[in-house]
């Protein structure tokens, strides 16, 4: 069973639409008595970093997922801004972040404005991978098959030991990471066809 966590961002419905098609379930929760029975944890996000947090703070269910996640060690994964907010801050606003990665959100910025006129903003559409570290999560993946991507924002690691996963927008960056039962995905895997729906249905076999 898949709890994904309903704050009022992200694209629930894509996510329930992959795991019916996998025949695995999937429940939502948007209170904590939804929530603490969590066995798997999605933690979808769009938007801006500062306005996800605050959804979630107000949702009522932040202590509750700390304690899943950092006590029990329940496997977590956040996607797009999801992951984000795992970090402990973002250069996109000036609240804290979840602080589960040791790692901060940075904005693209490039020196050169050839080169930032070759990557605009936001970085959109279809992109490669390439794996850095073996992981369950990425088992059968195709890094040469893209995901797609939508973002302007990247997840800085400050342990290269908690990355899975590079992607190239006019310098390497993680685009995969996992620090213990905490996984999260930059790119859309809701979106990304067989690669997207091969790693969502190894999270639940984890």
């Amino acid at each position: 069973m898949i709890t994904i966590v309903d704050y009022g961002l992200g694209n629930i419905r894509a996510f329930t639409n992959v795991y019916k098609r996998l025949n695995i379930d999937t429940t939502l929760a948007s209170n904590v008595d939804e929530l603490k029975r969590a066995k798997k944890i999605i933690l979808p996000g769009v938007g801006a970093f500062d306005h996800a947090m605050k959804m979630l703070n107000d949702s009522g269910m932040r202590e509750c997922l700390d304690t899943l996640v950092l006590q029990h060690e329940v496997p977590v994964i956040g996607i797009c801004v999801g992951m984000q907010m795992m970090a402990s801050a973002s250069e996109e606003g000036s609240g804290a972040g979840l602080g589960w990665i040791d790692a901060t959100v940075k904005r693209f910025d490039y020196e050169s404005e050839q080169i930032a006129l070759k990557y605009p903003l936001p970085h959109m559409g279809w992109n490669n991978i390439s794996m850095v570290k073996d992981s369950l999560l990425l088992k059968d993946l195709d890094q040469y098959m893209r995901f797609y991507f939508l973002h302007s924002y990247y997840f800085q690691c400050n342990d290269a030991d908690d990355i899975l996963a590079t992607a190239n927008y006019g310098f390497d960056y993680s685009c995969i990471v996992q620090h213990n039962n905490i996984y999260g995905i930059q790119c859309h895997p809701e979106k990304s066809h067989h690669n997207g729906v091969t790693l969502l249905k190894n999270f639940a076999g984890l």
